[in-house]
C-alpha cells in the first residue's frame, strides 16, 4: 500500500517531554504520543483529539494505514495502542508503528459471515455460533487486508467454517499453522434442544407405561389359566 492509498491524519512534533507537557497538550486538544519502528529513532507527536475520536469511532483503527503528516514530511505508520482514560474513556497516548515496504506485522482481522439464509441449518431453526469474531495473522504492510468473509452458505447443523475456508490474500498468512481451527459452526438453538428433550422424555415415559400396562395383562392372563387349572382339577 502506497502513500496514495493511505488514509491522512495530521500530527505535530512534542519537544516538551514529562507529564507537565502531556498535560498541556491534552488541555489544549491534542492527544499526545510516538512514533517508532523500522529501525529509526522514536518520536514524539501529538494529534488532534477530534481527529483521533473521529477515526476512532470509523472502527477498523488498529488495521488502517494512515499517512501521518508531521511538519514538512510523512510517516507511514499503523496504529497499535490508544491509552483510555478508566473513566471517561478519553483517548490519553496513541503510540503508532513506523512502517517500511517490507515491514511484516501481526494484526487481528475481523471476519464478516454472509449469506446466513442461505444456510440449510440456519432455515432448520439452528444459530450461527462464533467462535473467532476476529483472526490474527501476520500480514505485509502492504497487504493489510480490511476483513476475511465467511460464507454460510449450504452449512447445516453441526457442521463449521474453518480457516482453510477462508480466501487468505496473498501475504497473509494465520498465526495458528498447525491446525485448520474453527472459524463458526452452526448449532442447534436452545430452544430446539429442550424441544427434542421433551420429546425424547414424553417418548421415553409413554414407553414405560406400555411396558407396565403389558406386564399388568400378562399377570392376569397368568392367573386366569391358574384358575381354570384348579377348577379343573
Amino acid at each position: 500500500m502506497s502513500d496514495a492509498d493511505a488514509d491522512v491524519l495530521a500530527a505535530q512534533s512534542r519537544h516538551d517531554m514529562g507529564r507537565g507537557a502531556s498535560r498541556a497538550a491534552r488541555r489544549s486538544g491534542r492527544v499526545p504520543g510516538i512514533i517508532y519502528g523500522a529501525g529509526k529513532d522514536t518520536i514524539t507527536v501529538s494529534v488532534n483529539r477530534r481527529e483521533l475520536d473521529r477515526e476512532l469511532g470509523r472502527g477498523g483503527f488498529y488495521t488502517r494505514l494512515y499517512s501521518l503528516k508531521l511538519d514538512d514530511k510523512s510517516e507511514q505508520v499503523l496504529p497499535r495502542e490508544v491509552q483510555l482514560h478508566p473513566v471517561t474513556d478519553v483517548p490519553l497516548h496513541v503510540d503508532f508503528l513506523r512502517l517500511s515496504g517490507g515491514t511484516t506485522i501481526r494484526l487481528q482481522i475481523p471476519v464478516h459471515f454472509e449469506n446466513e439464509e442461505e444456510s440449510p441449518g440456519v432455515k432448520r431453526g439452528g444459530v450461527v455460533n462464533i467462535v473467532r469474531h476476529e483472526i490474527e495473522v501476520n500480514c505485509r504492510a502492504d497487504a493489510i487486508p480490511e476483513g476475511f468473509t465467511a460464507d454460510l452458505t449450504g452449512l447445516d447443523i453441526g457442521e463449521a467454517i474453518r480457516i482453510s475456508d477462508i480466501d487468505l490474500p496473498e501475504g497473509v498468512e494465520p498465526v495458528i499453522s498447525d491446525r485448520d481451527f474453527t472459524i463458526a459452526t452452526i448449532a442447534a438453538s436452545s430452544a430446539a434442544i429442550e424441544e427434542a428433550a421433551e420429546e425424547a422424555a414424553l417418548l421415553s415415559a409413554e414407553e414405560g407405561e406400555e411396558g407396565v400396562l403389558g406386564e399388568g395383562v400378562e399377570g392376569a392372563e397368568g392367573e386366569g389359566g391358574a384358575a381354570e387349572d384348579s377348577e379343573e382339577g
